[in-house]
């Protein structure tokens, strides 16, 4: 367990040290603005977005970031691209258990839904270092543990010779980095597709649409609305603010100490452990305590983004309240075999809840209200090569 926590420290800092390498985490990037400022469209109630002026979000850099999104060139055998494990239709998720890299290697987590991520604090299931998209995406691109787009040493400059002979990209970086020469760079390619991916907003789902007086909820989905925010089922203690879960930023919000949570999905033998090689929070910091510990994600578009947790072990949101409901799983066979419910990690917040099977679907039906049709269709979050997947 401690060779594996050091290996994955030693990981991430080699994929930093490759990115100071290459100009990538040693910020500000450049000094330009494109003269484009991007104009946020948020419901009434969104706070405005932190965006740090190293960064900014223009519309050049939003419209080069989205086609470099959906670029299969982008990886390192040209077979995949930052939307093959984040699609539209899914809520920008993939549909799978476990993501699956370009190399077919399977990551050991599932692929996290990029839904206004411009209000995120952090940007992994369980790595608080990462706490920008810029960071995060230097795991995606050149991470060799799991490969996931397959970018290296020995072939990125390859890559990026395919960008710099299409039709298109050169005026596309030129427009996006007007004040760099030479602007087709791995730096300036992370920092558009950060841009776009910092405007993926869903604000219209039924619930904000009943928040603004311009929906009604049916009878079991405002039950389960009062079941969640309330303090029988008392869902919203992790999963609360605009973005249904404990890591909240925007302007002006006050900084609270970054959460992560055991659920007791696992408890491996009865001493605690979750499956080696996925043992959240505790792979970066070593400690006991921190065993299963992840990242509370985004309710938003619930309903698209089956299969659930982490490891997509729970395969529906019948499921997923069930498990909470009983104040976690008890997994009875397999070298998995632990009672979840009795892990001496398990957060305190995860407690055994008495809830009629009515009840459980009642709050299932609130959480398909927060499905945003508007998100999954707008044409401007769209692939511009129209691959369907």
């Amino acid at each position: 367990w401690i060779r594996r926590a050091v290996a994955l420290v030693a990981t991430a800092g080699a994929i930093l040290a490759f990115g100071r390498a290459l100009g990538l985490v040693s910020l500000p990037f450049g000094g330009d603005e494109s003269p484009t400022t991007w104009e946020w469209d948020l419901a009434k109630d969104f706070p405005t977005p932190v965006v740090p002026t190293e960064t900014p979000v223009t519309a050049e850099r939003v419209d080069l970031g989205r086609r470099l999104f959906y670029d299969d060139r982008l990886s390192g055998n040209g077979t995949v691209s930052c939307g093959s494990c984040h699609m539209q239709s899914k809520a920008f998720t993939d549909g799978r258990a476990r993501a699956k890299g370009s190399t077919g290697e399977v990551h050991p987590r599932s692929a996290l839904a990029v839904i206004n991520i411009a209000f995120n604090r952090t940007f992994a299931w369980a790595n608080p270092s990462l706490t920008t998209p810029e960071k995060q995406m230097l795991v995606p691109l050149f991470g060799s543990n799991p490969v996931e787009m397959g970018v290296n040493d020995k072939n990125k400059d390859a890559v990026l010779a395919r960008l710099t002979t299409d039709d298109s990209y050169p005026a596309k970086f030129a427009a996006a980095f007007p004040d760099e020469d030479a602007p087709i760079t791995w730096s300036n390619i992370i920092l558009a597709i950060s841009a776009f991916e910092r405007t993926l907003i869903s604000d219209t789902s039924k619930y904000d649409q009943y928040l603004a007086g311009t929906a009604t909820l049916e009878p079991a989905e405002r039950r389960g609305m009062d079941l969640f925010f309330g303090e029988r089922a008392e869902c919203h203690h992790c999963h609360s603010g605009i973005n249904f879960n404990n890591q909240l930023t925007y302007v002006g919000a006050p900084q609270q100490p970054l959460k992560f949570h055991n659920t007791g999905l696992y408890n491996v033998g009865g001493t605690g452990a979750f499956p080696q090689g996925n043992t959240g929070l505790h792979e970066i910091t070593g400690l006991a305590d921190d065993q299963g510990r992840f990242r509370v994600p985004t309710l938003r578009n619930i309903a698209l983004t089956a299969p659930y947790m982490h490891d997509g072990t729970i395969t529906t949101l019948d499921g997923v309240v069930a498990f909470y409901a009983a104040g976690g799983r008890n997994v009875t066979r397999g070298p998995n075999a632990g009672d979840g419910r009795a892990s001496p990690h398990k957060d305190p917040l995860i407690a055994r809840i008495s809830l009629t099977p009515a009840q459980q679907s009642d709050i299932v039906a609130f959480l398909r209200t927060l499905t945003d049709d508007r998100f999954v269709t707008d044409p401007a979050f769209s692939d511009p090569f129209g691959k369907v997947k």
